[in-house]
């Protein structure tokens, strides 16, 4: 679906304009066209394939669904593949970005993508200043609006996280606090695959040799990088601290089993001690005094409730029961 077809010069708006007109805005000189699509069909995206001369490895990408970020170079245009991040709840859902860049166009295409991206070119057409660098702004623009998105859902997950640290020690069900940290790892590990490959390809487009559609833009997109990094050290250490929990909360685990198995054990020294004397009374030896004894019978009990309270009470000042 089109979501806006518009032509630019010299930063400045020109026209909107339908897919089949591209061409013609293109052949006239200083134009560059921006192209918006949201979960693109076929046609549409063969359409600006034939016009933009798009690479047809690119174009399969698109369609592929999910896709590993990256960005690419091919001989007349960069293709960068970014995953955007929406945060309802508990759920973490991550949509895919496809922007095709040139000399004189931009086609972003987003695919599953709940976040809309219209900030960003009402941003770009209040900087016309820098709006007339062309389809190296326009890629800075989108890709810092799409990096920035992950800040606050990395926030979102580190504010979670603490707060199950804080009642980790109170709540007593631990299967529950490990399926919530498992949770902040899965997601965890959903952004930091959306974000590590970025670290990478970005850092092709400043220092040293650069493509030439974003020549002259170097330091927009070392900005980017920056960003990018700083979102990878934050996940490494949400990473870190979910593994530390993860053991803290199986130590937790341990200490209760070694509560319960001294409870356990404790009990039984109790019964084992209660059984002994029933054995060795019970046996019923003719030359056993405490079988023809009046009192044997009381007495007996009286030995085994005596030992049973002694051994009680030592268990219990021990923290055993």
């Amino acid at each position: 679906m089109l979501v806006n077809c518009v032509v630019y010069n010299d930063g400045h708006k020109v026209a909107d304009s339908t897919l089949e007109d591209v061409t013609q805005y293109l052949q006239q000189a200083g134009n560059f066209v921006w192209v918006a699509l949201q979960d693109a069909t076929e046609p549409e995206l063969r359409i600006l394939q034939k016009q933009f001369n798009l690479h047809e490895l690119a174009v399969e990408d698109v369609f592929n669904g999910l896709q590993r970020p990256k960005v690419e170079e091919y001989d007349e245009h960069l293709f960068v593949i970014l995953q955007a991040p929406a945060y309802h709840g508990k759920d973490l859902h991550m949509g895919q970005i496809n922007i095709f860049v040139g000399s004189n166009f931009v086609l972003s295409v987003r695919q599953e993508c709940e976040q809309t991206l219209l900030g960003v070119r009402a941003r770009a057409e209040r900087e016309p200043h820098m709006l007339k660098y062309g389809s190296a702004y326009v890629l800075y623009a989108l890709s810092d609006a799409i990096v920035d998105l992950f800040f606050p859902v990395v926030d979102m997950l580190d504010d979670e996280l603490e707060q199950l640290e804080t009642v980790m020690f109170h709540n007593q069900d631990a299967r529950q606090n490990m399926e919530r940290l498992y949770d902040f790892k899965y997601k965890s590990n959903v952004l930091r695959h959306a974000l590590l490959p970025l670290a990478d390809g970005f850092s092709k487009l400043f220092g040293g040799r650069v493509p030439a559609q974003i020549d002259g833009a170097e330091n927009y997109f070392r900005d980017v990088h920056d960003h990018i990094m700083l979102l990878n050290s934050q996940l490494d250490t949400i990473r870190d601290t979910i593994s530390t929990a993860i053991q803290v909360n199986l130590s937790l685990i341990a200490i209760d089993h070694g509560e319960v198995n001294k409870k356990l054990a404790g009990w039984g020294a109790i019964l084992v001690l209660i059984t002994i004397f029933t054995g060795i009374w019970g046996m019923n030896f003719e030359y056993m005094p405490e079988l023809h004894w009046k009192f044997g019978y009381p007495m007996a009990l009286t030995v085994m409730a005596g030992s049973s309270y002694y051994l009680y009470r030592r268990f219990k000042k021990a923290g055993w029961i």
